[in-house]
C-alpha cells in the first residue's frame, strides 16, 4: 500500500465528515460498500486476511460472513489460524478428522483463553470433502518466547530449524509503527529483541499461508489474525507478497467502534499520512459482546 500525501488524505477524512459506527468501507476512498461487492473480485489462489480484535462475538460473526460469502461465490475455502502453532498441525489434522476429541485436542496444543467456542466456527469451516483444510500458521510460542527475551542469538541449532526458510527482519516503517506501540521498553535493545520476535510471527504465518495457498491454487485461504499484523501492509501482508509477489491478498480490518467519538472513527478509518491505507476494506461495528 503506497503512503499518501497529506492532500490526499484530508480529502478522504472530508469524504468521510458524517462517521458511521458499522458498515463496510474501502480503505483506499472510505466509501461504503457491501460484503458481496468486497469478495466479487476474488479469485482462487487468493489469500483473505482477516484482523480482528481478539475476544468479541461480533468479529466472530463477520469472519464467519466473509468465509460464507466466499463460499457462496463457489469458492472453496481453507482457512489459517493465528492461534495454532505450525508445529501442532498434525493435531489440528487429527481433530477435524475426528480421530481426537476436542478435549484431548485442546489439550495437546496447550489452549489457553479465551475460549475455544470463539474460534471453533472458524477452525471447523473448511471442508474436508472439497480437500480444504485448517492451517496452522504460527510460531512456536518457546521460540518467539526466547527471541523476546535473549534476541536472535539466544536461538540454538535446533531453534534455528523451527525458523520460515530465509527468515529476515520486518522493513524499517513496520518496526518503528511497531515501537511506537511499546513506548515503555526499558531500553533501545529491548525494542531490538521484541521487533525481531514479532518478524517470525509475521514471517512464520506468511510462510506457512503462502505454501498453503501454492500447494492449492484453487482455493481461498482465509487468514484469521490479530489486527496489528494486517494493518497498514507491513507486518503479515508485506511478508506474503515477499514470499509470493503474484499471490492476490485482501486485507480487512475489524475495527471495534464501541464508545467513539466521530472524531475519533474518522481517524481509525483515514490513511495514515506516513503508512498509508489501513486495509482493502474496513468494517466497523460496535462490538460489546465478549467472547464465550
Amino acid at each position: 500500500m503506497k503512503t499518501l500525501n497529506l492532500f490526499l488524505v484530508a480529502v478522504l477524512v472530508s469524504a468521510c465528515a458524517h462517521a458511521q459506527s458499522s458498515g463496510i468501507f474501502r480503505g483506499e476512498d472510505l466509501q461504503e460498500t457491501t460484503l458481496s461487492e468486497s469478495l466479487s473480485k476474488v479469485t482462487p489462489g487468493s489469500i483473505i486476511l482477516v484482523g480482528e480484535n481478539h475476544g468479541l462475538s461480533e468479529h466472530q460473526r463477520q469472519q464467519l460472513e466473509i468465509m460464507q460469502g466466499l463460499r457462496d461465490s463457489g469458492h472453496v475455502v481453507a482457512v489459517g489460524m493465528e492461534f495454532f502453532t505450525f508445529t501442532d498441525q498434525s493435531h489440528v489434522d487429527a481433530y477435524r478428522a475426528g480421530g481426537l476429541a476436542e478435549v484431548d485436542f485442546l489439550k495437546a496444543i496447550q489452549w489457553g483463553k479465551p475460549s475455544f467456542d470463539f474460534y471453533k466456527g472458524q477452525t471447523l469451516f473448511p471442508r474436508a470433502s472439497e480437500g480444504a483444510k485448517t492451517v496452522a500458521l504460527n510460531a512456536p510460542r518457546g521460540l518467539t518466547g526466547k527471541v523476546a527475551k535473549g534476541g536472535l542469538p539466544a536461538l540454538t541449532e535446533q531453534d534455528r530449524a523451527l525458523l520460515p526458510p530465509q527468515f529476515s527482519l520486518g522493513r524499517e516503517s513496520y518496526k518503528k509503527r511497531f515501537l511506537e506501540q511499546m513506548p515503555h521498553l526499558p531500553n533501545p535493545e529491548a525494542g531490538e529483541k521484541y521487533f525481531a520476535a514479532q518478524s517470525i510471527w509475521d514471517d512464520t504465518m506468511a510462510w506457512r499461508a503462502t505454501d498453503y495457498i501454492l500447494a492449492h491454487p484453487e482455493q481461498v485461504l482465509v487468514v484469521v489474525v490479530g489486527e496489528f499484523h494486517t494493518r497498514f501492509g507491513g507486518g503479515l501482508g508485506d511478508r506474503i507478497q515477499a514470499r509470493s509477489p503474484k499471490t492476490p491478498v485482501i486485507a480487512f480490518s475489524q475495527i471495534n467502534t464501541t464508545d467513539l467519538s466521530d472524531d475519533e472513527i474518522r481517524s481509525e478509518m483515514a490513511p495514515h499520512q506516513e503508512y498509508g491505507v489501513r486495509a482493502n476494506f474496513l468494517w466497523l461495528e460496535p462490538a460489546k459482546s465478549p467472547a464465550p
